[in-house]
């Protein structure tokens, strides 16, 4: 039986699976999500669109001359590779650089259709004049300031539910009344400096699900009450009890519950929201998996599609 064609809007890239040796960021996961979701009949193949890569003029929306200029010809310091955490490469700059248009692409379908997936995306530690933790651009922001710039947008808010702080996020809107970040996290972790969010939550350690949905239910009316044009929604999996890099212990089903509740609460107010996918690095990647493939699952039966 094959599946029948869903209007959820899917966005994935082959070249986001970068070879950065051994390491605790998978990129092999974006390629897996997809075998998964297509071999269970969630997404069909063919249905999946592929974005190009954000031009240096978007990027520049959000990064400096400089930064890019280094990026671009390879020449990040050893101090700013070290930051980065993971190996610098041509293919990871392309990588990041279609993540950075796949965000966007993401952003305007989600505008046009209400929701929409994005199979990559969330590098929320990169700041206007370098990256951290795994993050070479901030494609959220990219995204953001795009859609800013083109007036498709004028408010915006980021959802950012990665178990580690939006740091780079935070810093790049501190002084933009139009765009609310609100950033849930495990307090005693990555980042060790946190600039503030428009609303921070540091969740004390091994935080649990029904803890977790509290401290959501409290915060999420007033992302509503900023009458965003578009939300960016980082679902990261690593709120997960058995996350290498995360001290939460949410279960599986916790964070099913969370996708459902934060797309149904924005859709139900009409409000648009892009979904990326940011961290997850669990014992085992079958988990990593499964979490992102229910953040999909979650998102097409919020547009009617899906059980």
């Amino acid at each position: 039986m094959a599946a029948t064609e869903s209007p959820l809007p899917v966005i994935w890239h082959r070249a986001y699976e970068v070879d950065i040796g051994p390491h605790v960021f998978p990129t092999q996961k974006y390629r897996l999500i997809v075998e998964r979701l297509v071999e269970k009949r969630s997404i069909r193949r063919d249905d999946l669109l592929t974005p190009e890569p954000a031009p240096d003029a978007d990027v520049a929306l959000v990064h400096t001359d400089e930064y890019i200029g280094k990026i671009k010809s390879g020449s990040l310091s050893a101090q700013e590779q070290l930051a980065l955490e993971v190996p610098f490469s041509p293919q990871l700059q392309e990588a990041m650089w279609l993540c950075a248009g796949g965000s966007t692409l993401s952003a305007r379908l989600a505008i046009e259709k209400r929701v929409a997936v994005h199979l990559g995306g969330g590098f929320h530690h990169a700041f206007p004049d370098h990256g951290e933790g795994f993050c070479l651009v901030n494609d959220v922001a990219i995204a953001i300031r795009t859609l800013q710039r083109e007036h498709t947008i004028q408010r915006a808010a980021v959802i950012d539910l990665d178990v580690h702080h939006g740091n780079g996020t935070a810093a790049i809107f501190a002084d933009d009344p139009e765009v609310l970040t609100f950033s849930m996290h495990q307090q005693n972790n990555y980042p060790p400096k946190k600039p503030p969010s428009d609303i921070d939550i540091g969740l004390g350690d091994r935080t649990e699900d029904a803890e977790y949905m509290d401290a959501l239910d409290r915060v999420l009316p007033k992302v509503v009450a900023h009458r965003p044009d578009l939300v960016l929604y980082l679902a990261g999996a690593d709120p997960y009890r058995r996350d290498q890099l995360g001290g939460l212990s949410l279960t599986i089903e916790g964070l099913r519950r969370r996708d459902d509740f934060v797309l149904q609460a924005l859709t139900s107010h009409n409000v648009p929201v892009a979904v990326v996918l940011a961290g997850g690095y669990a014992l085992r990647h079958d988990d990593t998996v499964e979490i992102h493939c229910g953040t999909v699952r979650a998102a097409k039966k919020v547009v009617g599609f899906g059980p």
